[in-house]
């Protein structure tokens, strides 16, 4: 009996694209290929591309071109396929301009993905996919899509988890129905389309036994979670049920739209058992101009308002959000606007980006852009205001009790997250003493480096 073909899934970009991984992963396994974790000793490399930002493009190709380098050792994979994000949006751009990957797939590949693979494995050249704007895949009104079988978006897929953390990725959602000027996403991810509560929970009951101790929700866009399924409110319901499955410590949602963000939805995250208290807010800009220009709404008056009633609810919330500076039409007054209402704010974490164009957006076609010298500029000012800021945040939280979600032991000490550390991205807290991986552990805070907390167990 012939070995059975082996494959490495290197993932590049989001929490949402974690999950389409592992359901890849979980679709390769169930078809009968290994799965092994060094791609220098994989048959065929599958690399899950993020297609964002500049950045995040260079950082894909720079990861198909070390999978594609090993196949020249001998002893490494005969084949790397790209897939996501950035395969989605370019194609056969993509393929033309990196020979060195044997294939780029697209979304609609997913479903037979074992058999792609094993026919490039055996030498076969598919033709790279024709990119198109998924938008117009499905009905313009969301009460019309729940009949529509989309791409994975939907369905209960079989997933491998590739990681063995207690945090785990949970996709509540997929596509984008906004039109921001900047944004490129909804033209490659599609409209947006809830997955239905049973499905989420079914997955939820399945991360729980297999040690997931924080579920962390996922999509582009969580507060329109359940409009195409015509329950604005479904996921008001959906928090406490996942909140009480055995097993589950915490459950936390991510990218908030403020302008979404309804009072019943707010209450729920800041009030129920087992949600973390925690407020990933996509404000961008604070300037009523350019929010305008990038078609948000939304003025520092509306948002610290927003703030002002997460705050009264729950008093140590946790709050992140991005900012794009230098976008085109930012004036010096604007950017001073952005800077007094981060002042104003009390955030815990923000990104900051510089603004750059992005193929297929309507911001591209823009006439006033800034120089790139002029958005460097801005990004230094506002990063460096936002590292005190957030520095001084974190000092506030000195005396504060945490819960923190153990993650890993370092020689004397362990080191997880609290309530309103976000995975990955919003810094990590210390605990004095070792810690069992898992576990969530009461304490409270001694000392501030950055964001990051060093805490006492209590």
């Amino acid at each position: 009996m012939s070995q059975p073909l082996s494959v490495a899934v290197v993932t590049l970009g989001c929490a949402r694209n974690e999950v389409d991984s592992e359901e890849l992963a979980g679709r390769l396994a169930a078809d009968g290929f290994e799965l092994v974790e060094d791609p220098s000793s994989a048959d065929t490399v599958l690399v899950n591309t993020c297609g964002f930002v500049e950045q995040a493009k260079k950082d894909s190709v720079d990861a198909l071109l070390e999978a594609a380098d090993l196949k020249g050792e001998g002893h490494g994979p005969q084949s790397v396929v790209a897939v996501g994000c950035l395969a989605e949006r370019y194609g056969a751009e993509l393929a033309e301009s990196l020979p060195e990957a044997d294939a780029v797939l697209g979304f609609d590949d997913y479903p037979d993905i074992a058999a792609r693979l094993r026919a490039i494995v055996a030498g076969e050249r598919p033709h790279p996919h024709t990119p198109q704007d998924r938008r117009r895949l499905l009905p313009i009104s969301p009460v019309d899509r729940a009949a529509v079988v989309s791409t994975g978006s939907t369905s209960v897929v079989e997933r491998t988890r590739l990681s063995t953390g207690p945090m785990a990725p949970l996709k509540l959602a997929s596509g984008c129905d906004r039109r921001c000027t900047f944004c490129a996403i909804p033209s490659f991810r599609g409209s947006f389309v809830s997955r239905r509560p049973t499905d989420v929970l079914d997955e939820a009951r399945w991360l729980a036994a297999d040690g997931v101790r924080e579920l962390f929700l996922v999509s582009e866009n969580s507060t329109s979670y359940g409009k195409d399924l015509g329950d604005l409110r479904l996921l008001e319901t959906l928090l406490p049920e996942l909140a009480t499955i055995d097993g589950i410590e915490r459950v936390r949602v991510s990218y908030l739209q403020p302008a979404e963000l309804r009072p019943g939805l707010l209450e729920a995250i800041a009030t129920t058992p087992g949600v973390a208290p925690y407020f990933d807010l996509s404000f961008q800009h604070a300037s009523n101009a350019v929010l305008r220009r990038m078609r948000r709404f939304g003025d520092p008056e509306s948002f610290l308002g927003l703030l002002d009633r997460v705050r009264s609810l729950t008093p140590a919330a946790g709050v992140r959000s991005n900012v794009i500076v230098g976008f085109p039409g930012e004036t010096d007054d604007d950017l001073d606007t952005l800077c007094d209402f981060l002042i104003a704010a009390r955030l815990d974490v923000v990104g900051v980006f510089g603004y750059s164009d992005e193929d297929g957006t309507e911001a591209a076609t823009f006439d006033d852009k800034l120089d790139e010298d002029e958005v460097r500029a801005r990004v230094a000012r506002v990063s460096d205001l936002v590292e005190e800021l957030t520095s001084q945040r974190a000092e506030d939280r000195i005396g504060e009790e945490v819960h923190v979600l153990i993650e890993e032991n370092g020689e004397r000490d362990a080191v997880g997250r609290a309530a309103h550390q976000g995975p990955e991205v919003d810094g990590t807290t210390s605990l004095t003493h070792r810690a069992r991986v898992g576990e969530m552990v009461r304490g409270v805070v001694l000392e501030a480096e950055g964001v990051d907390l060093m805490a006492k167990p209590l």
